[in-house]
């Protein structure tokens, strides 16, 4: 489940980040290592990266019939702007990513926005930043700092170090010491060992910055309504 950046400061950065993005659609860059829209032209409106999420299939119908095809993909080759040029790092984000009919300029915009979101959010508050990738509020943050905006890797590095709210186990569970940095007034966590035996559990209501240290002998971490957690000490 994601929350939204519940914490009075949060709210206000999401509100002046989203108002920012609005304004930088269509400018000839984003300020993040030439990632600038091909020269002279006017990308249409972004398209969301988010995925589609698929109902249920009808009645008697096959199930995998109901699954969406996969959207093809514009080749390589035909992945120009209407004017201007692409750059080299900006085909690279593009490769694979444009699906056929649509302007290549709207999708590039898409990862230039996430770029500019990063860029505000670190400026204010870099464990707001981190969080929201962990969170997966700022989606597919990994391509469009590898090829748009390589400053802002250190935020990815150590978003995937960290823990959204749910379940890890097995290869997902990693120990250390974790910092919830703006959780909601409902959130709760537990740490389990062999055999399901709680070793470490706690709330708060207070909506403050709360830690838990997930032992070498921990086997489940479960987190409710905590938004995000991030590596703190040797972990970090």
């Amino acid at each position: 489940m994601r929350y939204p950046l519940l914490a009075g400061t949060a709210v206000a950065l999401a509100t002046a980040v989203l108002a920012a993005c609005g304004s930088s659609g269509g400018s000839g860059g984003s300020g993040d290592g030439g990632s600038g829209n091909a020269a002279g032209s006017t990308p249409p409106a972004a398209v969301s990266s988010a995925p589609s999420v698929a109902g249920p299939p009808a009645a008697g119908t096959d199930e995998r019939s109901a699954e969406p095809a996969a959207t093809p993909k514009a080749p390589a080759g035909d992945i120009t702007p209407a004017t201007g040029t692409f750059t080299k790092k900006q085909k690279e984000y593009l490769t694979d990513r444009v699906p056929k009919g649509m302007d290549p300029a709207a999708v590039l915009q898409t990862g230039q926005e996430t770029c500019d979101r990063l860029r505000y959010l670190d400026k204010a508050d870099r464990d707001i930043a981190v969080g929201a990738i962990v969170s997966g509020e700022i989606n597919d943050a990994g391509p469009a700092v590898s090829h748009l905006c390589p400053q802002h890797q250190d935020l990815v590095d150590d978003a995937a170090r960290g823990y959204a709210d749910g379940t890890h186990k097995g290869a997902a569970l990693r120990t250390g010491r974790y910092r919830a940095a703006s959780p909601t007034k409902t959130c709760s966590w537990q740490v389990t060992g062999p055999g399901g035996k709680a070793l470490v559990s706690g709330s708060s209501d207070t909506g403050k910055p709360v830690e838990v240290t997930v032992p070498e002998s921990a086997r489940a971490f479960t987190s409710t309504g905590c938004y995000a957690w991030l590596p703190r000490g040797d972990n970090a």
